[in-house]
């Protein structure tokens, strides 16, 4: 029965979800119960191929990555695949008419991560975020607005700047083990060999912006996604705090962390706020 596959798909989705990443769950939680699995299915999609270049370094990662690639569009051409993880993703893709150009251009990030060495000037910069994170933003928007074109036109810019905004905020969480195990530098124009409290303002400053675009579009999602998006906000504004009251130095030797206890109460208070619709 495709059903039972299909289930077992999307339940294999959401464990991906839930060992990976606590705060990404606790978000999907606060969507309403139908958003829960196609939110599940593209975090599965989108974390298996950043694995692929993140961690998997004694295989074949270039060929891996061009599998997986592959696997992909013809799942999405077959409306199936035997792999759980793909097979949840494209009956999302099919049923919320994810834009294939979405994906391709997300792939095309991940390619780029396979070469350590690169290094990025901001053009790059920008297309890098444009596909790891900003594409993978108006892929769930996709989901939020449940298929409405319009909608989706409407939020688009605020979605990419959220998206945008995560993601250099992981950069500076990640500098560290980017610099120092995979020999990576995603910030253009700066040395990391000397790291300092101004090149870390001026980047927090960019973030600001992008931070402040995308709340404006979290004020006007739909309420079946508003406060699940809101509580990734929370969440990754309680990081950034975090960041910005920690030196330059200490960024540069350590990962940057919120405790699972704080997540948790982030989520309740963010609960209240939404309730009484203070956002």
């Amino acid at each position: 029965m495709k059903a039972l596959f299909d289930q077992l798909s999307f339940r294999t989705s959401k464990i991906v979800t839930q060992r990976y990443s606590t705060s990404f769950s606790l978000g999907i939680l606060g969507l309403k119960r139908e958003l829960h699995a196609p939110i599940y299915a593209i975090y599965g999609f989108v974390r298996f191929a950043d694995e692929i270049v993140d961690t998997f370094h004694d295989y074949p990662k270039e060929r891996l990555l061009k599998d997986f690639k592959r696997d992909t569009y013809k799942a999405i051409e077959d409306g199936i695949s035997l792999n759980p993880i793909l097979n949840s993703f494209q009956s999302v893709v099919r049923e919320y008419d994810i834009d294939l150009d979405l994906i391709e251009t997300f792939l095309h990030s991940m390619e780029m991560d396979l070469d350590p060495t690169r290094e990025y000037d901001q053009k790059m910069y920008d297309k890098y975020i444009l596909g790891s994170a900003e594409v993978v933003g108006l892929m769930c928007l996709k989901v939020f607005v449940e298929g409405s074109k319009s909608e989706y036109d409407r939020l688009k810019d605020s979605a990419m700047k959220l998206g945008s905004a995560f993601q250099k905020i992981n950069f500076l969480r990640d500098l560290s083990a980017d610099f120092h195990e995979l020999g990576r530098t995603y910030f253009p124009g700066v040395d990391l060999g000397n790291f300092d409290e101004q090149t870390k303002i001026r980047i927090e400053e960019d973030i600001e912006k992008d931070f402040a675009a995308g709340f404006e579009g979290i004020k006007q999602l739909p309420k079946g996604s508003r406060f699940g998006v809101y509580i990734a906000y929370v969440y990754y504004y309680s990081l950034f705090g975090k960041i910005k009251r920690t030196s330059a130095s200490v960024i540069f030797k350590e990962r940057i962390r919120i405790p699972n206890r704080r997540k948790y109460r982030l989520f309740l208070s963010s609960y209240l706020r939404h309730s009484f619709n203070l956002l």
